[in-house]
Order: structure tokens, then sequence, then C-alpha cells
């Protein structure tokens, strides 16, 4: 134990995965969280006897979920039980309900399936696989694991070399497009840029490479769902002797002479060795950080100016029976026009025709909803609110419920899906920006666009206040649970690099 004090602001799990980082690092880690649970986005709903995943629900990269147990000596078998998903996830289509393909992480399964549509694109499938795969172990082991203190960490020979392997002018779509020409095929493969809040017809194309992780390494379940995973971590951290402060909140980062001394929760002084923020970075830096100078250059002014990702509307039905019809955990519904919807979503325009989720949590786990019954949740992406020309009010509520479940009536086993809720909550782009101090309700942070991302994105170090670190999901390296887990990895080597004087290598291979 080396006795300093770091504050962490937040129990998301960038927040958590740093806490017990430095605990175990031998630091007094105590965490300020303004809600009465751990996890942010990863809450959960208790309702009725059903509980409900809040926010995040695919499991992907499981090994970057272990490693924060394996760290500390801990079997991840004992915290957070998985079980692997195969399929991984079904697709329907709104105008063909009854044709919905099911997708495989088993290679020979999906070839047969993606051959039953045409075998062209399954060369183009392969093609697609071995180009995305040389440019993600680039990133990986090169862009993503690493911080970017100082122009010259990017801007070296050695480096610019690397990232132009990963072609980045080009869109996800424009890049599918060179190897898919079923439009539905495509939709299956570019439409994952949205787990991290960015249309394919805007996202840099090596972000593709959400996709082929799935393909290639599978999709996973934790038993008691995502939320298991914030209550593992939490747990893990008290068993180190760190300590959460909860239903406390933080209403200023203090600063003297460019360095942080701590922080103000509540109205109250509470001193600290560093500052470690996960409150969301434009929100931080708008509200927390108060001292101009510190800001640096992310001042009002250009925090207002930044591009963020889309929102999200999420309803999360208790039913009065179990779907045997509907088989798997995860799905997907897909408006056949994807580029008007998507494009609908980013100018701001109230949906008519959306592409929607559909997660059933009580298909693997039937303790997550009462005997005999199932719950819905469906998440469908939404314009933020700063796009957004019209109101979240009770009409646009009602018009968004009634789309998605008439939507839903179409496929068999759901006929009659209205009658059957038992109990019913929603969450809309105001809750995540009143909740969740996400800035314009932007559920995944900062947009992902090339101009905000890796070394242009906001880093884990503080560049103009001393002992003031950053991480979460609108910090390098972005959004997603596996990647916010590594922005907790870099924020956590970043402080113990200042403090210890630790050279971390982010060489590569």
């Amino acid at each position: 134990m080396n006795n300093k004090k770091v504050v962490v602001i937040g129990a998301g799990v960038a927040g958590l995965a740093s806490a017990i980082r430095l605990q175990h690092a031998g630091y007094q880690v105590e965490i300020y969280e303004k809600e009465a649970l751990p996890g942010g986005k990863m809450h959960r709903i208790e309702k009725d006897g059903y509980s409900f995943d809040l926010g995040p629900t695919i499991v992907m990269m499981p090994e970057l979920y272990r490693e924060i147990f394996e760290l500390c000596g801990r079997n991840p078998d004992d915290y957070i039980p998985m079980e692997r998903l195969d399929p991984m996830y079904r697709v329907y289509y709104n105008d063909k309900p009854d044709e919905p393909f099911d997708i495989s992480s088993d290679l020979t399964q999906l070839t047969k399936t993606i051959e039953g549509v045409s075998e062209a694109d399954m060369e183009g499938f392969f093609l697609y696989l071995h180009e995305i795969y040389k440019r993600f172990i680039v990133a990986k082991h090169n862009i993503i694991q690493r911080p970017f203190r100082k122009a010259r960490d990017f801007y070296n020979f050695s480096m610019l070399k690397k990232a132009m392997k990963l072609k980045t002018l080009d869109t996800a779509d424009r890049f599918m497009s060179k190897y898919i020409r079923n439009e539905r095929l495509k939709q299956l493969i570019s439409f994952q840029t949205l787990y991290i809040g960015i249309s394919p017809f805007r996202s840099p194309s090596f972000y593709t490479m959400i996709p082929m992780i799935q393909f290639m390494y599978g999709v996973w379940f934790i038993k008691g769902g995502m939320y298991t995973m914030a209550l593992a971590m939490e747990k893990l951290f008290k068993e180190l002797g760190g300590t959460v402060h909860y239903n406390r909140s933080v209403q200023e980062i203090s600063i003297h002479g460019r360095k942080t001394t701590g922080i103000v929760a509540d109205g109250q002084q509470v001193p600290a060795d560093f500052v470690l923020c996960n409150a969301d970075f434009p929100y931080a830096m708008k509200n927390l950080v108060k001292d101009r100078a510190a800001k640096g250059k992310y001042t009002d002014q250009k925090i207002d100016k930044l591009k963020y990702s889309c929102s999200c509307f999420l309803l999360y039905l208790g039913m009065n029976r179990k779907y045997d019809e509907i088989e798997h955990v995860h799905n997907f519904i897909f408006n056949e026009d994807l580029k008007k919807n998507l494009n609908d979503i980013f100018e701001g325009n109230k949906l008519t025709n959306g592409s929607f989720y559909v997660y059933v949590a009580s298909k693997a786990d039937e303790s997550l909803a009462p005997a005999g019954k199932d719950g819905l949740y469906i998440l469908m992406p939404v314009s933020n609110l700063a796009a957004a020309n019209y109101e979240w009010d009770e009409t646009t509520i009602r018009d968004y419920r009634a789309y998605i479940l008439n939507t839903l009536k179409k496929i068999r086993g759901l006929e009659n899906i209205e009658q059957e809720i038992v109990t019913e909550t929603c969450i809309t782009p105001r809750d995540f920006e009143s909740r969740f101090n996400a800035y314009n309700g932007s559920t995944f942070g900062l947009m992902p666009v090339l101009s905000q991302s890796n070394h242009m994105r906001p880093q884990s170090k503080a560049k103009h206040c001393d002992n003031m670190y950053f991480t979460g999901s609108s910090t390098h390296p972005g959004a997603g649970v596996p990647i916010v887990l590594l922005s907790a990895r870099i924020a956590s080597q970043e402080l113990i690099q200042d403090d210890q004087g630790i050279q971390f290598d982010y060489s590569g291979k």
C-alpha cells in the first residue's frame, strides 16, 4: 500500500475497472457514484419479478471481461460464469418475417447460411474477413491498447506506416460493398457500427472489425445478464479494500495551480492525490472542470461543436407467457430501407420505419423472469437530443411503441404481443441525459468519426492539469464494453506511469 488516495468519479464499467486496477496496485481508491447501484449504463431494471439489463447486452471479447479478475488472482468463472451462444443471433426482415436468418459463429454453419443467399457473396465474405482481420491485428497491437499522450506518439514514421494499413478514409458501407452485393447480407454485417453509435454510411471502414470479432470469436452470455458483471466488479473492488460512496453527486473536480487536489461531492471537499473521472467526458469538461486553463482546447463552445453518437429508445416488457417461437437471446428486426432509417436517425427525423433489436435474456437464464414467463428488452436507435427535430414527449413515446409492437405482431408467435404485456418501462434519450449525464442523451458518447478517433479522441491523461485522468466511452479507444475496459486499463497505466515512473510497453507485435 503506497497510501496515495485516488478518487474515481462514477461507478460505470470503466470507473469500476480502473478502481480495481488501482486498488490492486496499492492505491487507496474511493468511488463516488450519484446513483444507488454500480454499473452506470450497465444497470438493471427490476419490476414485478422481471429483471432487465438496462443498457449493454451483447458480450464480445470475453477475455477482456475475464482479464480484470485474473489480474487480481481470481477465477473469473466464480464471478462471471459465461456460456457461448450459438447461433449468436437471429435476423428478421420486416417484409419477410417468416424467413429469418440464424447467424452462427461456427464457420461451417455460417457458410451454409450465406451460400443459401449467394455463393458469390460467400467468396466476398471470405475476402472481407481476410482484409479486416489484417487491419484488426494492426489496431489491436498498435492503436486500441495504447494512449497517445503527445502528438509524436502518433505522428512518427513507424506508427503512420501502421495507421496507413487501416485504410481509414473508406466508409464501412463502401468497404462492405466491395465484397458483398446482396443488400440484406451487407446490412447483416455493416449495421453493427451502431453498437458504437455511428452509421455505417459515416463510420470509418475499420469499424467493420466489430462483426468480424463476432464471426471469429463468438458471442457470450453471462449468467444473470450483463448486470452480473457490474456486481462482480463491485464485489472484487470491495474485496480488495476499496470503498464506494453511492448516492453521492460530484459537482466539481478541485483544481489549484494546474493540479487537481480532489473533488467537491454534495458540497463537501474530498481531498485526493489523483482524480480519475468516469463521468462522460463532454459532461465532465463542461460541468466538473470549472478551471478555464485546465479545460485546454475542450472549452464549452468546443464541446458543443463535437459530433455525438445516436441515442436509444428502450422498452422493457414483462410478458404473461413464454415465447417458444422466439428461440434466441438476441434478435434483430430490419427495416428493408436501412439507408433511409439511418439517415433519419442522424438527420434528426422522427422515425416512421426503424430497425430495432430484441433481447430475451430469460431464454438463457430463466431466473430473470417469473416461472413460465419471458421479459423482452427492445432497443431502437434514435436521434440524440441535439440532432432530433422533434420532442421526446408522450406522443413520440406512444408512436415509437406502437410502431415497434405492430412490427413485432408480424412475427410468428408474437401476433398478440400487445395483449400479453403485464408490466412495462421505457427509457428515452432524456433519461440517458438526466440519469447518466450522457451529453445530448448520446448513449455511446462522442461519435467515432475519423476526426474523433484514436489520437484525435480525448485521451486518458488530462493535457492541462496534473493528476487528473479520464476514462469511459468518450475517451480513447471508444465505446462498447470491451473497449471501455481497455480504456480503464490505459487510464490506470497512465496514472501509475506518472506516479511511479513505470514505463508500459505499447510497441505491439
